[in-house]
Parts: C-alpha cells; structure tokens; sequence
C-alpha cells in the first residue's frame, strides 16, 4: 500500500466535532477545505462545490481563489463528474479538451463526489500545480472525506 498524503480520520473527527458544536453546512465545508489543504503538496486549493439544480456552486474553499463560482453541469471536469456520476482524476489537465482553468499553475485536478446513496449533493475538487500526484489511495482518503460529509450535511 503506497503512502498517503491526506490522512481522513483526523480531518472526519474534526468535522464531526464541528457538526456536534452547531457548526452550519458553509462552516462544515469551509472546515474540509481548510484541512485537506493543510495536507501540504499536492493539495494546492481544494474546493466544495454542492449540486444546486443543473449547477455546481462553489460554496467553500481553500488555496487559490476561483471566478468559477458556479459550473454547469457537464462543463470542465467538475461538471463532467457530475454528469457521468463518476470522480475524475485527472494527471494532466493540459491534455483534457473541456478542461475550465482555475488558474494558469494547475496540472492536476482529482474530482471525488460527495454522495448520500445514489444521490450526488456536490464533490470535493482538489487542484494541484504537480502533475499526477494522486494515486488511488489518495483518492481512497478523499473519498473518506466525502463520504463522512455526506452523513454530516
């Protein structure tokens, strides 16, 4: 098993402990963003976009500030996700043609959909200036993430 940056269980217990002190869902979110950045590289911004009809709003972050603060479903690779119901890990976003750049450092960008049964309420998007840092046990810890936020919202 290769060797994670973003370890989940901490970050699930504080969000746990935050949900348990009234914190509301733009906290929740924020609060997730802030502590998978804190993982260090190749965590570069990681943002909380929540499905909202045929959109995806970007309602927390941390890092780089975004203008995409609303992504139509099917666009760029967070709408992508979305609409095939799948996470995106993509190495390389200079070679992904509907690729919607955040800013010009970007080379990779993981998508994990935060999920409550079928249902997709958002996802987590991480973006990275390192070109395919995440392994699938990466993406296995964000997926921890995702799916401790879906109980909690």
């Amino acid at each position: 098993m290769s060797a994670t940056v973003l370890h989940a269980e901490p970050v699930i217990t504080r969000l746990r402990s935050a949900f348990n002190h009234g914190s509301d869902r733009t906290r929740l979110l924020t609060l997730a963003a802030e502590l998978m950045r804190e993982a260090g590289e190749p965590y570069t911004s990681v943002y909380l976009y929540m499905l909202h009809g045929d959109d995806l709003v970007l309602e927390g972050f941390a890092g780089r500030e975004t203008d995409h603060t609303r992504i139509p479903v099917g666009k760029g690779v967070c709408g992508t996700a979305v609409a095939t119901g799948e996470d995106q890990n993509v190495g390389d976003v200079r070679g992904r043609e509907n690729y919607i750049a955040c800013n010009t450092f970007t080379r990779s960008e993981l998508v994990v959909l935060i999920r409550r049964g079928d249902k997709i309420l958002g996802q987590i998007d991480v973006d990275s200036d390192v070109l395919d840092p995440f392994t699938a046990a990466e993406e296995r810890e964000v997926r921890l993430v995702a799916d401790a936020l879906a109980a909690l919202l």
